[in-house]
């Protein structure tokens, strides 16, 4: 869908910068060799490359000579005095959480982290992959062995940068896991790439191909699931949070040969930290479940636990 006058007027109030400056591009019609051309006659020499990268957000301008450019890109796009220099002052700062939201490393949020990092670093996975979830359903199976039988989750995810064209889902199984039959499974709008595991720990990790490669500000669905049941005696189910935001719904669902006494829910700041926000759980009769919804996520650990009899 073309981009108009209107999404130009807001983006230079809103940022970020690289969607104004990509906006102002499309809706003046004028290709970057063009706009190379009109600062060159201006006395303002800058590449076609790094025009490109600054309107994809791979780079931001920040020397003085580059500052110089984007005043002079202004009156080559017709565009208020200071309207894509404020962008890049401090009014971006303030914004950043809204185009990359601060984030939380994996060290922070999970107990086996070195053998996360691991599997990660097999799969040249940066530390930022591009995007942050705006919302997450996820639903656990405990078996009538009061093991994990698996869980499948629906997500929503926003791109904080162009180019972002798969998702990497961790799952760790209980106690005497066996990964290697541990099952992936894509469901909706993705499919199965590279799959690491590691047997000391039970963590599997699937990179999850997306049907598109997304821009900056684009969200995506998709659904994707883990079948496990391979460890023993299910206890608790975890989520870690690297960023904040968005809506996170968990149901853990029991088979009735094998029901709880009692289920609580928690929430963690970090992996070694005393667990707060406990609260009861009532477990359903007929559909024997319990969950929890957050509306807000912060950075940090959200779960459920249970005791059995």
């Amino acid at each position: 869908m073309g981009q108009s006058e209107a999404d130009l007027v807001q983006l230079l109030h809103t940022g970020p910068f690289h969607l104004a400056l990509r906006t102002a591009l499309a809706v003046r019609g004028l290709p970057l060799q063009r706009v190379q051309h009109h600062l060159a006659h201006r006395g303002v020499k800058v590449g076609v490359t790094s025009l490109s990268y600054w309107q994809q957000g791979a780079r931001r301008p920040q020397r003085p000579e580059s500052m110089k450019a984007v005043r002079a890109l202004e009156e080559v796009l017709q565009l208020p005095d200071n309207s894509l220099l404020r962008l890049l002052t401090d009014a971006v700062a303030a914004r950043t959480d809204v185009e990359r939201p601060a984030t939380r490393s994996y060290r922070s949020l999970v107990e086996v982290s070195g053998a996360v990092e691991e599997l990660l670093a097999e799969l040249e996975c940066p530390a930022d992959g591009g995007l942050h979830t705006v919302g997450h359903q996820e639903r656990v199976r405990i078996g009538a062995g009061r093991e994990l039988l698996g869980r499948d989750s629906q997500q929503v995810v926003r791109a904080h940068r162009d180019g972002v064209d798969r998702y990497l889902a961790i799952h760790r199984g209980d106690p005497g896991c066996e990964v290697s039959r541990v099952v992936v499974r894509a469901a909706e709008n993705c499919r199965t790439g590279r799959v690491r595991r590691h047997a000391g720990t039970g963590v599997v990790v699937a990179e999850l191909l997306f049907d598109t490669r997304l821009r900056a500000g684009d969200t995506y669905l998709f659904s994707y699931g883990f079948e496990d049941g391979t460890g023993g005696p299910s206890r608790e189910y975890v989520r870690g949070f690297s960023f904040a935001g968005g809506q996170y719904v968990l149901q853990v669902r029991f088979d009735e040969a094998a029901l709880p006494v009692r289920c609580r829910r928690f929430a963690q700041a970090s992996a070694g930290a005393p667990r707060g926000g406990r609260a009861e759980l009532t477990l359903s009769g007929r559909h024997r479940a319990v969950h929890l919804v957050e509306q807000g996520v912060r950075p940090g650990i959200l779960g459920i636990d249970w005791d059995w009899a």
